[in-house]
């Protein structure tokens, strides 16, 4: 018997991706939009209910009846600390509010945070583990702790699960984009030490797997868990992957000193803050890309939810390639 399930943050890339994995499971689909965002690429039978995350009334109609709320919606790019709570922070508070008032029966509340939240690994192989003290090095790390806090208060009321995915690829992504773009042109620029750097990475479709597997499970709620790959990458790693598919050249990798870095950050900051406008970059931001251990452990997930990422390396970096060439983007 399918269930129905509110999804917020449909439109970005793992929502587009997440709402295909629904609908091939043949469940319903609601949806909370912004009244300014599109909602013409849906799969048919997607119900939209359009609102603002203060609108309470608006919440609770897109909470009303749902079985499970996938909660995707966020920011990543901001400011200061006020507008990542604003993107973060309150629409985790107010959806509560309105599963309270409008969905006391609801049967889960994902919250899909971030590794951010936990901060660096120590070393780059076993990586932070679910029981570690969050240490989140930036501002928007720090605001994702803050509205998982938020469901954790509200845990003996609302039964939520908090999953924390980390660096996420496949078809669709912007973000790893860019890094397929310079080893296209033969060039790796790495904030920090690339012959250090050790990273999580997880392919698209298996987070969104792995996201229904914990949403779904009695033993997971009120608990949370890395969904990732069960083993961490080097840059070689990633290198080694690609090369093959976009085409056997060398690849000159660029280490930037952290000095350098944290200058960058700390001018494109301040040009953001003059123009109001956020931009990729800018100090807070720079201390996240120049941590030597993005890494995180697999193992609750696979020993609580029987998770293992399916896709290896090498066949999600080849099906993302591909799709990017279809679409032009590379």
């Amino acid at each position: 018997m399918s269930e129905t399930i509110l999804v917020t943050g449909s439109s970005g890339f793992i929502g587009a991706r997440l709402l295909k994995h629904l609908a091939d499971e043949g469940e319903k689909v609601r949806v909370f939009l912004r009244p300014e965002s599109k909602g013409d690429s849906f799969p048919e039978g997607v119900e939209v209910v359009r609102g603002s995350f203060c609108d309470l009334e608006a919440l609770g109609r897109a909470v009303h009846g749902v079985d499970r709320i996938v909660h995707l919606a966020g920011v990543t790019k901001a400011l200061d600390e006020a507008g990542y709570d604003a993107g973060n922070v309150m629409p985790v508070q107010n959806l509560l509010l309105a599963v309270n008032s409008y969905n006391p029966g609801l049967k889960r509340f994902l919250l899909v945070s971030s590794l951010t939240v936990a901060g660096p690994a120590s070393e780059g192989i076993c990586g932070v583990r679910e029981s570690d003290i969050p240490m989140p090095v930036s501002a928007y790390g720090r605001s994702k702790l803050r509205a998982e806090t938020l469901c954790m208060e509200s845990s003996s009321r609302i039964p939520v699960t908090i999953v924390r995915p980390p660096a996420v690829y496949g078809p669709g992504d912007r973000d790893v984009l860019q890094v397929f773009q310079m080893l296209d042109k033969g060039l790796l620029v790495s904030p920090g030490s690339a012959a250090r750097q050790r990273f999580s990475m997880i392919y698209v479709d298996d987070l969104v797997r792995g996201m229904m597997m914990a949403a779904r499970s009695e033993l997971s709620a009120g608990r949370t868990y890395y969904i990732t790959s069960p083993r961490s990458w080097s840059w070689d790693d990633l290198v080694a992957a690609v090369q093959p598919v976009l085409g056997s050249k060398h690849v000159h990798t660029l280490s930037l000193p952290k000095p350098l870095v944290f200058f960058a950050g700390m001018v494109v900051g301040m040009a953001a803050s003059l123009r109001g406008i956020p931009l990729l970059i800018n100090r807070d931001k720079a201390n996240e890309l120049v941590q030597d251990f993005w890494v995180c452990s697999s193992e609750q997930a696979e020993i609580d939810l029987g998770f293992t990422a399916a896709t290896s390396l090498g066949e999600g970096v080849e099906k993302t390639i591909a799709w990017y060439r279809r679409n032009g983007w590379l």
